[in-house]
């Protein structure tokens, strides 16, 4: 009996020395922008958050800049277990469900403001949950800002864009939105955007004031047409396999934790907005143009055709929800 019971010790003691040592769950964060920009430093408060709060329990890795995976691989990987959470542009999930194609309607939000008021909506949210037959969580909506055009000749109305070729992401709407003004798209990876610029194998591009400063691309483009189209929103997202996985206490505090980052993050990205727009005008690099209410009626004209062409794909209920979100 005393052997039996020394036994039972020593196989309770071994088992709970190899539970207290258990290697932390590990949680890979794969992005394709700056460390500098709100998705940056969005992943790095959340690495932060998880690690005081679940010590020992979950080891956070960032990899900013594409160095794990692009945007159009990192899907992929995330089924496979080689990465466990990524913030890929809402353009990215077209393939697995067509109603996010909203976001990329150009001219359909007024500002972020009502873009914010629209992902927290009741129709908002539920786009989060349109990826589960896939495979995929959605998690929450990560701000980044309004779209700008950039170009190596100055766009003022949709005639000067034609034939001019413009680096775009993966979307359908977005190469409808560049054809309806006859100009050339062309579907490319973030990370061979500035090259693309610098070798002048493109003309231009569409991005938010912190992707331009972050990225540089001021540097390499003599104009940036403030129009304010579009918005370049992230959701960030999780595999469904690894987030049932996790236990109860443990997914609660890394979503608490990733809500008060992407929380953190919005409010660097309205912040850097204004400031990227300034330090874009001030390194004198690049001519800023400040378009007409009568020309920027010109650019709404030519692209909002576009709208109706994927108004069955979407959902006209969803494109009347973001309508309504433009009125405060």
């Amino acid at each position: 009996m005393r052997l039996l019971t020394a036994a039972v010790a020593t196989l309770t003691l071994a088992l709970g020395a190899q539970f207290a040592n258990a290697a932390p769950i590990e949680i890979k964060f794969s992005h394709v922008v700056a460390e500098n920009t709100p998705k940056g430093k969005m992943a790095t408060r959340f690495k932060e958050l998880v690690e005081q709060r679940l010590p020992g329990k979950v080891s956070v890795s960032v990899f900013p800049n594409s160095q794990l995976f692009g945007d159009d691989k990192v899907l992929e990987a995330m089924l496979l277990g080689d990465v466990q959470m990524a913030a890929p542009s809402l353009s990215k999930f077209q393939k697995y469900t067509p109603a996010l194609q909203i976001f990329d309607l150009p001219f359909l939000f007024k500002d972020m403001a009502s873009v914010d008021r629209f992902q927290q909506s009741p129709e908002g949210q539920g786009l989060l949950d349109s990826l589960r037959k896939k495979g995929y969580v959605g998690l929450g909506y990560l701000h980044n800002g309004m779209k700008q055009m950039s170009a190596n000749s100055p766009l003022r109305v949709p005639a000067d864009a034609a034939g001019k070729k413009f680096r775009i992401q993966t979307s359908d709407v977005l190469q409808a939105q560049f054809e309806a003004i006859d100009a050339v798209p062309l579907k490319k990876p973030f990370s061979e955007v500035f090259t693309l610029m610098q070798t002048k194998a493109i003309d231009g591009s569409e991005n938010p004031w912190s992707n331009i400063y972050s990225k540089k691309f001021h540097e390499v483009q003599s104009y940036i047409t403030e129009t304010n189209h579009g918005v370049l929103d992230y959701m960030i997202v999780t595999s469904a396999e690894f987030w049932n996985g996790l236990d109860d206490d443990v997914r609660a505090e890394v979503k608490k934790s990733l809500d008060e980052a992407v929380a953190y993050g919005n409010q660097i990205a309205a912040e850097q907005a204004a400031a990227d727009r300034q330090a874009v005008i001030d390194s004198g690099r690049t001519e800023v143009i400040e378009i007409t209410d009568e020309e920027r009626q010109k650019w709404v004209d030519a692209m909002k055709p576009v709208w109706s062409k994927f108004s069955d794909q979407i959902g006209e209920d969803l494109i009347q929800a973001a309508l309504k979100a433009n009125e405060g």
